[in-house]
């Protein structure tokens, strides 16, 4: 029987990745919907559906790995594999991330919510999400570009919940608790937003193969090894 081609075995693992981030994005969708409504049963849901992402991630990650050992990939094929690893980080930081919001399920009260307006920075957020897998998934420059638009709206937003938050703590002592959680929820949603644009960094990788990140990585030390 015949090996299979090279670019078979990347577009599976490129599917398999995007799928993957597909369920990631659901999954904050959902703790999103838990937060805002309070609800428990779609907090354990949330924490349950991160552990299927995790053990996914990991048997994606020995796929790529066994991948480089018996196919030693070069040029744009090598750069797939770079890409795919590091966005599989990124994808377990933000299920991560979407467990931490709803561990606050029940600090912030509805009205607190919407004072903050919490519900439009996890919409935007999400949006992003969905516009960087799809820049990776279609090597699209364009929605990455997109990407990076709206992560500065959601830095702004972050930024003026800070600001509203602190002045608040100073003159509502009885609501502290609670406006720490709001801090802590804006600031999961910040960082997922900063995962989704590396997201976004990768697509552009594939695209010019300017490297997006630090060379000092564990991947990029292996990678590199690889090179020589």
């Amino acid at each position: 029987m015949p090996e299979r081609p090279v670019h078979e075995h990347i577009r599976e693992l490129t599917d398999t990745l995007v799928l993957l981030a597909s369920s990631a994005r659901r999954n904050l969708l959902l703790a999103l919907e838990a937060l805002k409504e309070m609800d428990i049963d779609k907090a354990r849901r949330v924490k349950q559906a991160d552990y299927d992402i995790d053990e996914a991630g990991q048997r994606l990650e020995s796929q790529c790995l066994s991948f480089l050992a018996l196919q030693q990939p070069v040029a744009k094929d090598l750069r797939t594999i770079v890409a795919i690893m590091r966005i599989n980080d990124d994808i377990e930081r933000i299920g991560d991330l979407s467990v931490h919001i709803v561990e606050r399920a029940l600090d912030i009260d509805r009205e607190l919510q919407q004072q903050y307006d919490l519900e439009s920075v996890g919409a935007k957020v999400a949006e992003m999400l969905q516009y960087a897998i799809d820049a990776f998934a279609a090597k699209d420059t364009v929605k990455a570009s997109r990407v990076f638009a709206i992560e500065e709206e959601i830095d702004s937003m972050h930024r003026m919940i800070v600001r509203t938050v602190m002045a608040a703590m100073k003159i509502l002592p009885g609501e502290i608790e609670q406006l720490i959680a709001v801090l802590s929820v804006s600031r999961y949603l910040e960082r997922i937003a900063d995962h989704a644009t590396k997201t976004a960094r990768e697509a552009l990788y594939l695209v010019t193969g300017e490297t997006p990140r630090q060379k000092d990585s564990s991947y990029e030390k292996l990678f590199e090894s690889l090179r020589n």
